[in-house]
Parts: structure tokens; sequence; C-alpha cells
């Protein structure tokens, strides 16, 4: 049954992933919008996951989003990763009441469901977690009540998180790679990307 819905904040594909800059911006963008999309599709797959809402100021991927199944509203707060994803957590437990909300990065092109459902069904409902990623600083996962939702994404989240929230164990490895960097992406092929990651990978020459 059902457990979780996930919030899956998306910047304009044509404004993310800046750091990507050896990829000339045309496929950039292509490949920030594979990388959002092969991830919606895989919480969708996800048995514990009962709705995703993307949250995004982009139309065009907004309603590519929808096309999949996910629902989508507008950035809250512009500029404010945590603050629109708690107001996104409000909508989310207005929605779906019976779900727990759970923030995910919304660059884990190579994320498998399997992994996704062995996180969120690891943690107790009503307790909050978080899952690091695979340097150990970062966040690629967060969970609370909605009562209790506060995220705090961003520089150290890791560490941040930790003061309040249990970290999830276990391997994880789809769930723990986001991609920040071409090497990041390089190093995440080999655990098999989602086919629009790979497309978009092949057109740019990657």
């Amino acid at each position: 049954m059902p457990t979780h819905a996930v919030l899956l904040p998306v910047k304009p594909p044509a404004r993310g992933k800046s750091r990507l800059s050896a990829v000339p911006p045309p496929e950039r963008a292509e490949l920030a919008r594979a990388f959002a999309l092969d991830t919606a599709e895989a919480c969708l797959a996800t048995a514990a996951v009962g709705a995703v809402l993307v949250v995004t100021d982009d139309v065009p991927f907004a309603t590519e989003a929808t096309g999949l199944g996910c629902a989508a509203i507008p950035d809250g707060t512009s500029g404010d990763l945590n603050g629109s994803l708690r107001l996104a957590a409000a909508e989310a437990v207005r929605r779906w009441p019976d779900l727990v909300p759970v923030a995910l990065c919304g660059d884990l092109p190579a994320l498998r469901p399997a992994d996704l459902d062995t996180a969120l069904g690891s943690v107790p409902l009503g307790s909050r977690a978080f899952v690091a990623d695979a340097v150990g600083t970062g966040t690629t996962l967060y969970t609370a009540p909605g009562e209790a939702f506060a995220p705090s994404f961003g520089v150290d989240s890791a560490r941040l998180h930790a003061a309040a929230a249990t970290a999830v164990a276990g391997e994880l490895a789809s769930l723990r790679h986001d991609v920040d960097t071409l090497e990041d992406l390089l190093a995440v092929r080999r655990l098999g990307l989602g086919p629009r990651t790979a497309l978009a990978m092949l057109r740019a020459g990657l």
C-alpha cells in the first residue's frame, strides 16, 4: 500500500545544472529535463509512492510531468528551496492526507524503484529520516510528517539533517548518486540510466 507522496523540485531546465559547464547550453537543458523526468517516472513506479508532486515554475516541464501522471505546482518561494518544499509538503498533506511527504532530488537519472522502496520501507511512519548522497555530505531524500517537515537542503545538508533525523542505512546506490557535474554523470552511467537521460547523453555526444 502506498505510504508516501514524493515532492520533486525542478528548476526550469534552461537554468538547471549550471555546473555541467562542459556541455553546451541546449544539450545541458535537455539533460536536466531528462534527469527530472526519469526520476519522476522511477518514483511513479515505486510501490510505496502514492503520488508525485513536481514543484517547478517551468510550465512546459510541468505539462510533461503531468503527462506521466504527476501533479505539479509552482515554486512557492522563489530562490528558497527549503521554503518551497515546506509549502509543497503542506499542499501534499492537503491533497493526500494519508501519505507522508518525502522530498527527493530531481537529478537521480539512474534511480531504481527498488532502492526508493527499500529506503522508504525502512523509515517508521511518523519519523524523520534522510538519505545522504554518495559523498556523505549532501542529501538526496528527506522525509517527515507534515507538521514536522523541516528540510535543510544546501551546503552540508547531511550534517544538518542528522541533527533532527535518522540517516537511512544501506547501499541504495541509485538513490545516493545525484548529478551535479560531468564527472558525476559519467560515474552514474555505470548504474544504468533512465531512457531519457541515455538518449540525451547520446545526443550530446557523451
